[in-house]
């Protein structure tokens, strides 16, 4: 249908996200799927059958625009077991429909026009447009492209009387990076005595390899009192497509953003959320995902060596990097369209990951699949 409209863009400059426009060439190809974070295999059958559960015993209506009860208590003695942080059940922690739905509330709860909001790249896709959604400006820092480190001296750089949050993702998507006592202790300095919000995305905060510790904002305190933690069910439990996740802040904060979150979706889905209580009473379901997938971290090292790749150590999340700019002339986006046509194997190019889309000479591979994938996936980019 053709429309007499003419609107004005907010995000003149925004298109399809690369995940979808990947995910679409790898149809048309035939691709394998090394591209998107999301598992190729099951869950635990006991998770449906809880779900199924909830659906017969009749939880099929809106739950609490908060959560399910249930569910933030399991969530409120989870993070206190883990990280040493009480968090109250009814005030402090809200069951979100998905981490991207908990991280746009947050910014747009929290941030104002003429706010600026530093966040660092390589990035996932979101933060900024999110930001400029509110009429605010994102500030992008790049971290260091030897190792992925953040150089605080440049965030110190960069912070104003107009900053108003500070984004971190750690685990991190797309590098692997993780956070260290020495990124606390310079995130702690250079937000103390301000009023700085911390948006910490801490989807993978179960999948930290080599027995390194996840440092939550919820672990130190000073920073716990001004931030705000998203996480997600989906990457923990192998259910990307369910769409849960939580919010954890302090009360103040966390009001503003239910004020949001219940007029975005008001309440995620209800029966998943009684399943999820449910999951939690069992510590090992997931205390046991780091290694799971540091095995298959370790499964495609292995299967690429001799490829003419480089692999870059990754220390969590379920992303690898790979070089391959010493080997070949093309940008990331021209070497990504190559691997799929020619060799029916799909990554994506870090560029996308940066707001200036530069050549990187880097590609992101996922880990998150079924070991025949991995060896199936190594085989090919090994004939590259």
């Amino acid at each position: 249908m053709k429309s007499a409209m003419s609107p004005q863009s907010k995000l003149p400059d925004v298109g399809t996200t690369i995940f979808t426009v990947i995910g679409q060439l790898s149809a048309e190809h035939n691709a394998l799927n090394l591209s998107q974070g999301a598992p190729n295999f099951s869950c635990q059958p006991s998770l449906i059958d809880a779900v199924a559960k909830s659906m017969r015993a009749g939880q099929n209506q809106y739950a609490p625009m908060s959560g399910v009860a249930a569910l933030r208590r399991a969530l409120s003695a989870k993070v206190e077991a883990l990280y040493g942080c009480h968090y109250d059940a009814d005030s402090e922690v809200t069951v979100i429909a998905s981490a991207s739905e908990g991280i746009y509330s947050a910014i747009s709860a929290l941030v104002h026009p003429g706010d600026e909001v530093i966040y660092f790249e390589p990035a996932f896709d979101s933060y900024s447009p999110i930001v400029r959604l509110q009429g605010a400006k994102p500030v992008p820092v790049r971290l260091s492209m030897d190792d992925f480190s953040i150089d605080w001296d440049e965030v110190a750089s960069v912070i104003n009387s107009r900053t108003r949050m500070i984004i971190i993702n750690s685990p991190h998507n797309p590098t692997g990076a993780i956070f260290t006592q020495h990124d606390i202790d310079r995130l702690t300095a250079l937000t103390r005595n301000t009023d700085i919000v911390i948006l910490s995305d801490e989807v993978y905060e179960h999948v930290v390899f080599d027995g390194e510790c996840h440092e939550s904002m919820a672990r130190h305190p000073e920073l716990a009192e001004r931030s705000v933690i998203v996480s997600s069910f989906g990457k923990t439990y192998h259910v990307t497509g369910w769409r849960v996740g939580y919010t954890l802040a302090p009360e103040a904060l966390m009001d503003e953003i239910r004020k949001v979150h219940q007029f975005m979706v008001f309440t995620a889905d209800t029966p998943m959320q009684y399943a999820f209580a449910e999951a939690l009473a069992d510590p090992q379901s997931y205390l046991g995902l780091a290694d799971f997938y540091q095995q298959k971290r370790d499964l495609l090292v292995k299967a690429m060596h001799g490829s003419r790749f480089e692999l870059l150590p990754t220390r969590g999340s379920f992303f690898m990097l790979a070089r391959f700019n010493h080997f070949s002339p093309l940008s990331d986006d021209e070497f990504v369209l190559k691997l799929i046509r020619d060799h029916q194997v799909s990554s994506i190019p870090l560029s996308a990951f940066y707001s200036d889309n530069k050549p990187t000479g880097l590609i992101r591979l996922s880990f998150a699949k079924d070991d025949e994938t991995l060896y199936e996936g190594a085989r090919r980019l090994s004939g590259v």
